[in-house]
């Protein structure tokens, strides 16, 4: 894991939670039952809290922070054939990666979290992190029966913060994680594209044209 001040502060609650479970076991010794109880449960906490900080931080690991309007990708698209083209993406952090994809147009989605605002306290703000990249039909026949070709654009990670909103409402008072923010554009000739994401969602713009501030 990439030391960030969510590690850091991870990482000293439960060292400290650590230094009182050792006090826990102290005073026990010491026949001081009270205080070991006392220490022992403080520590568990600290470090429950500590684990917990953690996973967070595993979690947003590979998401890009979001305070406005940004280019998250550029896309080269390219007709191969009869709904069939090439897409290539140049992606913000300079990787750059080619997809072959069938369909009528060239569709993206991406998922975005949003942090409470007593969170943001701890540098957490709105994240992202494309999700997938998928051929499109205009037909519905074709979209049910015709070839699907669906690539991943996330990376995978130890911690799915997504799957974990979904499965504990508990984590509700912390963030919302949003799916179905995605967009589609016709790959019927060549062009260049550039993928915007901002806090409402994906959009899909020809590279030349320039997002209003």
């Amino acid at each position: 894991m990439t030391p960030t001040p969510l590690t850091i502060a991870a990482f000293a609650i439960a060292a400290f939670g650590l230094l009182f479970v050792v006090a826990g076991v102290v005073a026990l010794f010491r026949v001081r039952p009270l205080r070991a109880l006392t220490r022992l449960l403080a520590g568990a906490l600290l470090i429950a809290i500590g684990a917990l900080v953690s996973a967070i931080a595993l979690g947003v690991q590979g998401y890009r922070a979001l305070t406005h309007e940004e280019v998250a990708a550029r896309i080269d698209v390219k007709p191969l054939g009869p709904q069939r083209f090439a897409a290539t993406f140049r992606f913000a952090d300079g990787r750059t990666a080619s997809y072959t994809l069938a369909g009528d147009a060239l569709y993206v989605d991406a998922h975005v979290l949003k942090w409470k605002p007593w969170v943001n306290v701890l540098g957490l703000h709105t994240s992202y992190e494309l999700a997938r990249v998928a051929g499109r039909y205009d037909d519905i026949d074709k979209e049910r029966s015709a070839p699907r070709t669906v690539f991943a654009l996330g990376a995978e990670r130890p911690v799915d913060l997504f799957a974990l909103r979904r499965k504990h409402a508990w984590l509700a008072p912390m963030f919302d994680a949003e799916y179905g923010s995605g967009t589609f554009v016709a790959a019927d000739k060549e062009k260049s594209l550039e993928l915007r994401v901002s806090t409402t969602g994906l959009l899909l713009r020809p590279a030349s044209e320039r997002a209003a501030n």
